[in-house]
């Protein structure tokens, strides 16, 4: 599978399996974690066992609780830090996907839990939860193209238009979609953050999507 083919399939899964994440594959998820980590600045951990991170009475109702292990998302505190977890964080995700896996992003978690390494100077933004899905989740409501985009080139450029679609796949918090993405005249694109919850995360989010469609 590839990382457009993940992105069509990939839903957000809340129920896992009780079984561990294979070794190989654990492998595979830590050389990346290592190549994310030296380019986008970050330490993000790979945690074998997710222990009693997801054990509030939200992420238990959601079915959290079940998930074998998780992703902390830790990087140096400054005012890119949100907006990097979420591209880098994302890439990671989809590598999971294509390896079999699957993911929920969890803004609500126990941080006193987690078990992650926090060095001076850095933060604990977000957790991923990762395993074998009891299921493979469903597809959510979009927004459209036309509520999310726009374009002073008439007709769109084709590779603008497949940046939007994988744009407007992209998992937000509560499904907010809460972004712009916007061609001028001259050809370039921009994504802005429309507010919200985690919204800043959600930009790098739906930026690595926006940025992968436009390759297809």
């Amino acid at each position: 599978m590839t990382e457009a083919e993940a992105v069509l399939v990939r839903h957000s899964v809340r129920n896992y399996l009780d079984k561990p994440i294979d070794a190989e594959k654990v492998r595979a998820l830590c050389d990346l974690i290592e190549e994310i980590n030296a380019e986008g600045n970050l330490h993000l951990q790979f945690i074998a066992d997710a222990g009693k991170t997801f054990n509030r009475l939200l992420n238990r109702a959601m079915g959290l609780g079940s998930a074998p292990s998780v992703i902390a998302c830790v990087g140096k505190d400054d005012e890119t830090l949100d907006e990097r977890v979420g591209y880098y964080g994302e890439k990671l995700v989809l590598a999971a996907q294509c390896m079999g896996l699957n993911t929920c992003w969890a803004g609500t978690f126990n941080r006193e839990n987690i078990g992650a390494d926090v060095k001076p100077g850095e933060r604990l933004v977000i957790a991923i939860a990762i395993g074998y899905g009891k299921e493979q989740g469903k597809p959510r409501r979009s927004r459209t193209a036309e509520q999310v985009s726009s374009s002073a080139i008439t007709p769109v450029p084709a590779w603008f238009e497949n940046g939007v679609k994988f744009a407007l796949l992209a998992p937000t918090a509560v499904n907010q979609q809460k972004f712009e993405i916007t061609l001028d005249a001259d050809g370039k694109a921009s994504i802005c953050d429309k507010g919200g919850i985690l919204s800043r995360i959600d930009l790098g989010i739906v930026r690595y999507h926006y940025e992968l469609g436009t390759k297809q």
